[in-house]
């Protein structure tokens, strides 16, 4: 019997979630399995995987045939690590406790470039919402000033009375002062007149 690691898809339609299982490779995508290895969930951001390493292992060495995508999770998580280090340990070219060492720091870098992703991802998020908040204060700041503006003419227009009373003031002032200035002239010119006599 030929046997296969794949995925079984469950979950409602565009919300995709999968059992990671083996299967006889005849029977259908989500009929009969031999074995439930664990899950994967698609939509969160990394990807949310549970996996059985040491029985997804198991199956590796005893000959599953893992589909594409099952391959490239079972490779995330370390199944075909513990594999091919089983591999060399049953050949005689390590010790178990080489290849536990060996799967351990394997295990504990994986966890770290997860880690790293995982606080890139926030930060970035972070960014974005910052950005998107100054953009939105910018908004804000001009539809404050046209807001403003187009209050400033709404007065002007209301109030255009008083602006040419002003200038009727201030040129009536002129005229005053013009007057003021005239008569100040005439003055002096006739106290002169009387005194050449």
């Amino acid at each position: 019997m030929a046997t296969k690691i794949r995925l079984q898809r469950h979950g409602r339609k565009k919300r995709a979630f999968f059992h990671i299982v083996v299967a006889d490779s005849r029977s259908p995508r989500d009929g009969k399995f031999i074995e439930k290895l664990g899950s994967y969930n698609p939509i969160t951001n990394p990807a949310t995987i549970v996996l059985n390493v040491d029985r997804a292992a198991q199956w590796l060495i005893d000959g599953a045939q893992p589909t594409d995508t099952a391959a490239a999770i079972l490779s995330y998580k370390g199944a075909s690590m513990k594999k091919h280090l089983q591999v060399g340990v049953n050949k005689g070219a390590i010790t178990q406790e080489e290849a536990d060492k060996r799967f351990a720091t394997w295990l504990e870098e994986k966890a770290a470039r997860v880690d790293a992703k995982k606080s890139n991802l926030a930060s970035a998020a972070q960014k974005v919402k910052a950005e998107g908040l100054a953009q939105e204060a910018k908004r804000r700041a001009a539809t404050e000033a046209k807001i403003a503006a187009k209050i400033a003419e709404a007065e002007a227009a209301a109030n255009p009375v008083e602006e040419t009373e002003e200038v009727a003031t201030e040129e009536g002032a002129t005229e005053e002062v013009a007057a003021e200035d005239a008569a100040t002239e005439e003055a002096p010119a006739a106290d002169e007149a009387p005194a050449a006599e």
